[in-house]
């Protein structure tokens, strides 16, 4: 009976054991994302991959300091490849600090020998600082090269400059003396396609004409941009900030961060924006930001050699991607330390404020947009807001909870079919098809016509007597004389009327093509887009507001404050109110969000307002799903990232994701003295694990330690090379002293300095909550599960990850009833004192004292599980 029992429950031996199909991470991808099957139950990259002998593959251990104190200085001299990590695994951040700890305490141990010693010395600790200080400069100065060629060819779709064939429309007429300041955009050196092609600068034919080639262009610019990331660098494509999320994590991901990626990207994002299609480039900017990173750590062996350490590296780089798509450098530090970063220890925080410093100052000594400011869509708002105001602040905040949640739950519905069908098979056509969609429907409609974050300033802008935007079409009833800052909210005219209208189309449209634009092959981010969205909404908002208080002033909740003649509306505040809104209920940001948008305006006057939007945006959208965008498309690509943020709220225990399952074939396992190099040869073979626990005996079952697959291939290799006498009846030896054998015996081969003498171990009865904040907090990729030191399983960072999804899928495991913890294996030894029969190496039997007991164990299951 308690063998049936424990059979059930998933405690018979032959349970404990492993998937044998050799899928590997790298068989999981599809294109530029990952693919994993949560329903499978096979195990992470440590017991599958294809890890065949001649392959590339790359183990790491669970061990802490021992182990990477055995691998550093018990081994007689390096051997090449060890402690590097393959293409699509995860890397030990543990294993990784301790080769760190290691290194400095090797050249603090030096540096009093010799000068030479002693500036390697400082070479070392200062490389940190020139690592950042490069990566600032690289950030700022493609930042700048980026906002200059995309101005530049989004107007080449309208006209030429004759004069200066590389100044845009605004640059081309700063210098003309017919421009007039009503009509400053209209000068005789620039040239409409209409004008060029067919003479004409008015009337229906140069209407079509330009209709005409602003499709051409938008076209070309769309086709060249995806021919490029398909061709030469399909990492290019997309955001890229859900991929720096799972690679800031310790996954590793080759190439996505290299010098194609970084060329590709830099030239196809200005492409992909000047093409009309709703997205930005502020996203793919800390992309940028991240490949200039990644490719300058390699100057310096300190992040070059250690994964953990250029991870600090990306973090300050992402703080820097901000900094210089934003303008906005404090934002940008708290953005990598809120939303992307893994691992933010202190001095990382210094560096990412470093670097963020130099980028921006980069940027600003380049002025792209020639306004002395980091960004083209500052403003300077003059009038205070008022407490009555909170609630279509409030209001705001709604909508962008409200369109946040629409927006992930289309979107990845979108992404999943482009998946799932055989149109995700043809990225070229998706994104032409997209691309013409846009340009058809966006051309007439002025508002949409702009580039993006034009459009952004021109709904920021507060309403001026210099200004000559429709929005600004007022019936003027004031004085000339009246000073700027102090102009009266004033009737709104048939202009304003007009432009609410094409504002509300424009909202419409920015949607639907936003859910369809963003996850397409060409850079896409995802900032701008949500932001003008937002901007729309609150612009809209804004000007019914206003044109409220101005003919109901006397209304008690307008009567302190919007007395006639008094200016206390400011639409343009409900603008940039609504854009960190809605992007707030896309990423769910928060703090850093409200400090960026500050950085925007450059007034702390308008936190509050801005707090309270954000935060009423997060909640709202937390209502339908704590997910962000970013980390929906990580779910839906499958990258092996544990969030921070969720909480594990369940209550089953590590013995229920364990690995090996019931139905599983054994787990493989190493003795520590009882096995040939032919024996261990034969077991790498024929299995496909990336790694084994070392036990005492078959006998004991005792856990000894545990040696990486990589790593026994590379030392047996070595000693085939380098030692006399070892042959495949050679015994190895993992244990301290080697056993005496027979004289005739071939030399014994000690593995012992390979082996991980303190991997990480939890018991079976270990709360899953518990496991989830140790694999979160110290970066693992696998655990061992034992019993009184017996190995019953081993947990990896995929099998949480399909724990999790099923618990989301509310498929959880019933809770173990109250006697679940009473009696889960019978005492070593009888009562006669004698071992008890064991079967496959686990004792079962129970004693006849015992048995009446364990029937109503079973009993109460039975009737605990009814």
């Amino acid at each position: 009976m308690e063998s049936e029992q424990l059979f059930h429950r998933g405690y018979y031996r032959n349970s404990y054991n492993s998937i044998t199909s050799a899928s590997s991470d790298e068989e999981l991808l599809d294109g530029a994302g990952v693919i994993m099957d949560f329903q499978t139950s096979e195990d992470d990259n440590l017991l599958d991959g294809d890890a065949s002998i001649g392959t590339h593959y790359t183990m790491t251990n669970g061990g802490s300091i021992n182990s990477s104190t055995h691998l550093l200085d018990l081994l007689d001299e390096p051997i090449p490849g060890v402690g590097t990590y393959d293409d699509f695994h995860t890397i030990d951040w543990v294993r990784e600090k301790c080769k760190d700890r290691e290194r400095h305490r090797r050249i603090n141990s030096k540096k009093k020998e010799s000068a030479w010693e002693m500036t390697k010395s400082l070479y070392d600790a200062w490389s940190g600082w020139l690592v950042v200080t490069l990566t600032g400069l690289a950030s700022g100065a493609l930042a700048g090269l980026i906002d200059i060629a995309a101005d530049w060819m989004t107007d080449l779709k309208e006209g030429i400059c004759l004069s200066a064939l590389w100044f845009n429309h605004e640059q081309c007429c700063w210098g003309s003396n017919e421009a007039t300041f009503e009509e400053r955009d209209k000068c005789p050196q620039w040239k409409t396609w209409a004008e060029l092609i067919i003479g004409q600068a008015e009337g229906p034919g140069s209407y079509i004409m330009n209709y005409i080639m602003y499709i051409f262009w938008a076209l070309s610019f769309a086709f060249l941009a995806v021919s490029l990331v398909k061709v030469f660098a399909p990492y290019a494509c997309g955001s890229g900030i859900p991929e720096i999320k799972t690679i800031l994590s310790g996954f590793i991901i080759r190439g996505y961060l290299g010098k194609w990626t970084l060329m590709i990207k830099t030239i196809t994002l200005v492409l992909a924006v000047a093409s009309g299609l709703s997205l930005g480039k502020e996203g793919p900017l800390v992309h940028v930001a991240c490949c200039c990173g990644n490719i300058f750590s390699y100057l310096f062996p300190k992040y070059s050699t250690n994964e953990a350490k250029k991870r600090e590296v990306l973090s300050a780089a992402s703080a820097a991607g901000v900094s210089v798509a934003f303008g906005a450098p404090i934002g940008g530090v708290l953005f990598s330390l809120e939303e992307v970063s893994y691992y933010f220890p202190l001095k990382t925080l210094w560096r990412s404020f470093f670097a963020a410093l130099v980028a921006a100052f980069v940027l600003r000594s380049i002025n792209p947009f020639g306004n002395s400011r980091l960004v083209l869509f500052y403003v300077e708002y003059h009038t205070p807001w008022y407490l009555f105001e909170l609630f279509p602040f409030i209001l705001l905040g709604v909508f962008g909870g409200l369109w946040g949640a629409f927006f992930i739950r289309a979107n990845i519905a979108w992404c999943r079919r482009r998946k799932s069908t055989k149109f995700g098979k043809y990225p070229v056509l998706e994104v032409i098809i997209v691309a013409a969609i846009t340009a058809v429907i966006a051309f007439p409609n002025p508002y949409t016509r702009l580039n993006t974050s034009e459009l952004i300033k021109e709904l920021f802008t507060d309403c001026g007597p210099l200004e000559s935007s429709s929005l600004c079409d007022y019936r003027n009833d004031m004085n000339a004389s009246k000073i700027v800052d102090d102009i009266p909210d004033r009737p709104a005219g048939t202009g304003v009327y007009s432009a609410i209208w094409q504002l509300c189309l424009a909202l419409i449209f920015k949607i639907i093509m936003t859910v369809f634009t963003f996850g397409i092959k060409v850079p896409s981010g995802l900032f701008i887009p949500s932001m003008a969205i937002g901007a729309i909404a609150g612009r809209i908002v804004g000007i019914a507001v206003e044109q409220l208080a101005y003919y109901h002033h006397d209304w008690f909740i307008f009567k302190e404050w919007c007395e006639v003649g008094a200016d206390c509306i400011t639409p343009g505040l409900y603008a940039m109110v609504g854009a960190a809104a809605c992007l707030g209920g896309v990423t769910r940001m928060t703090v850093s969000l409200v400090v960026i948008v500050f950085e925007l305006t450059g007034g702390l006057e308008y936190i509050v307002p801005l707090m309270a939007a954000v935060m009423t945006s997060k909640w709202v959208g937390d209502a339908f799903g704590r997910e962000g965008i970013y980390e929906a498309h990580i779910r839906l690509n499958g990258y092996p990232f544990l969030d921070a943020k969720e909480e594990f709220t369940h209550t089953t225990l590590a013995a229920d994701v364990m690995r090996p399952r019931r139905s599983d074939p054994p787990l493989a396992v190493l003795t520590q003295d009882n096995m040939t190099v032919e024996d261990i040869e034969n077991l790498i073979n024929e299995t496909s694990y990336n790694g084994f626990p070392v036990i005492m005996s078959k006998e004991s079952q005792r856990l000894v330690g545990f040696a990486l697959r990589r790593d026994l291939t590379i030392a047996i290799e070595s000693a085939r090379k380098k030692q006399e006498g070892i042959v495949g009846s050679s015994r190895v030896c993992f244990a301290q002293h080697t056993p005496s054998l027979p004289a005739e015996s071939p030399r014994p081969l000690k593995l012992r300095s390979i082996l991980d003498m303190s991997p990480f171990t939890v018991t079976d009865h270990t709360p899953m909550e518990i496991v989830v904040d140790i694999f979160r907090k110290l970066g693992l990729r696998q655990c061992l599960v034992t019993h009184n030191g017996i190995v019953l399983g081993i947990i990896t960072k995929k099998n949480i990850l399909e724990h999790l999804e099923q618990l989301k899928q509310h498929v959880e495991p019933l809770a173990p009833p109250w006697h679940y913890n009473k009696k889960r294996y019978p005492p070593s030894y009888g009562p006669d004192g004698k071992p008890r029969p064991r079967i496959n190496n686990v004792q079962l039997k129970p004693i006849a004292e015992e048995r009446e007991e364990t029937e109503e164990e079973v009993h109460l299951l039975t009737s605990t599980m009814l």
